[in-house]
């Protein structure tokens, strides 16, 4: 069976690029967009970890222009932290990889700010993420966000009963749950650009499944999951060839805006990168909608309205209250 070939990416000079996770996806991601000429800002917990992927890249990409920045998900206040410092370095930012996340912990855990770890890290990180970089995004010529899903999407529903999980926490439900929302979240974002003049391109990506540490480190090692990823490696296409549809989605020419990238094998398992069906639950605009305002409402980040790269002004879409109380803080 032939190899599936990977993207061509147009050369990225002059271009930054923001990606979340310092490991997996995120690192082939890097590597692929300094070879090509980007500026590239790996963004991640682990600052051992974040400087051991700059080395890499550096050993395999010589010129490369690549640094590390300490962000963690799980708390807002290091996404402030974050999002301060690169405004503050006087870079624009014309790529923004949403790629960064958790899988199916076995028992319920909770980010610095109370919410369910997966829906927390996975989405609500990004939302909030993403929203103090938009002045940033604004200022850059065909800036894109793109934002990672999964196939795990597909058997996804928005639980607003129970969102935080609090009543019962299914590890794999509530991870379908997080990356329906992540996918929501990119369709979204890009109707409300077109609607307030943002300028921005929003696309969503998955990997099918590949060769990661995202199993391991979520479910654990020796969790039914974690044997599977170890044990039956062979199922799981490399992590370079897991990167290739978020690579497709940031980079290639024509691909417009509400795009969703994936594997183009048997059940988007594993191949090359194309263009895939949109589940249809993720196609509801009022709930869509509802998880938007929630978000702003969780994260107290709101978008800006039209006109103003600063972000100076109020967005125009105002949150609406669900009856979702606010998670307390982690003890």
């Amino acid at each position: 069976m032939p190899q599936p070939t990977a993207p061509h990416i147009p050369p990225q000079h002059g271009r930054t690029a923001v990606i979340t996770g310092t490991g997996g996806l995120g690192l082939e991601a890097a590597l692929a967009l300094a070879r090509a000429g980007a500026q590239v800002v790996l963004a991640g917990r682990d600052a051992a970890k974040g400087a051991a992927s700059v080395r890499r890249i550096q050993r395999e990409v010589p010129d490369a222009r690549v640094a590390f920045r300490e962000l963690d998900l799980a708390s807002l206040a290091s996404i402030r932290r974050f999002s301060e410092a690169l405004a503050g370095s006087g870079t624009t930012l014309e790529l923004l990889i949403n790629n960064a996340g958790v899988m199916a912990p076995p028992t319920r855990q909770l980010t610095a700010d109370g919410f369910e770890l997966q829906l927390g890290t996975n989405h609500l990180g990004h939302f909030a993420l993403t929203a103090r970089l938009l002045p940033l995004l604004r200022q850059a010529a065909a800036a894109r966000v793109v934002t990672l899903s999964s196939i795990a999407a597909q058997r996804g529903r928005i639980d607003f009963d129970n969102l935080h999980a609090q009543r019962h926490y299914q590890p794999m439900a509530v991870y379908s749950q997080s990356k329906l929302a992540c996918l929501m979240f990119a369709l979204e974002l890009q109707r409300r650009s077109d609607a307030a003049g943002w300028g921005l391109r929003s696309l969503a990506a998955h990997p099918g499944v590949a060769r990661t540490e995202l199993l391991p480190n979520g479910a654990g090692r020796w969790s039914l999951p974690g044997l599977a990823r170890r044990g039956l490696w062979f199922l799981f296409q490399p992590a370079a060839h897991g990167a290739w549809p978020s690579l497709m989605a940031a980079t290639s020419p024509g691909m417009e805006g509400g795009t969703y990238i994936g594997p183009d094998g048997w059940r988007e398992l594993r191949g090359a990168a194309t263009q895939v069906e949109i589940p249809p639950q993720a196609l509801d605009r009022d709930v869509a909608a509802r998880l938007w305002a929630d978000s702003e409402r969780l994260t107290a980040c709101t978008f800006p309205a039209a006109g103003r790269p600063d972000g100076s002004r109020t967005a125009s879409f105002t949150p609406t209250r669900t009856g979702i109380p606010l998670p307390q803080p982690a003890r």
